[in-house]
């Protein structure tokens, strides 16, 4: 795994899966837009984020088939200028994961992880 820093955590982080290239554009952009895997956040309305304790079920299950690495997103939740809820994602366990409703600032990224395959 490799990571990338800018600084000190200062409130609760959430964690993202981007794939590199959506990642590498947002480091470009200012701005991270992706929604999950194959949606924007134009398609969608939010941006999926996970727990810590959340997030590799997510990459098992959603992402186990991709072929590239994947680029995990530490956002630090007080640095965002988008909202957080924390809303149910899964109706039969009721289960609640952070929805972020509009754009992640790339200064709200205090870290990332680089994970390479196998996701599964």
């Amino acid at each position: 795994m490799s990571r990338w820093s800018v600084g000190v955590q200062a409130g609760p982080v959430i964690y993202h899966l981007a794939e590199q290239s959506h990642w590498e554009r947002a480091r470009r952009d200012g701005i991270y837009a992706r929604s999950t895997r194959g949606l924007s956040l134009g398609e969608e309305g939010f941006i999926h984020a996970s727990s810590a304790q959340q997030w590799p079920v997510v990459r098992r299950l959603f992402y186990g088939d991709v072929t590239e690495p994947l680029v995990l997103l530490h956002i630090d939740e007080s640095r965002l200028g988008s909202p957080v809820v924390h809303e149910v994602g899964n109706p039969e366990t009721g289960e609640t994961f952070p929805h972020i409703y509009g754009p992640v600032d790339v200064d709200a990224v205090v870290d990332t992880t680089v994970l390479r395959p196998p996701h599964a």
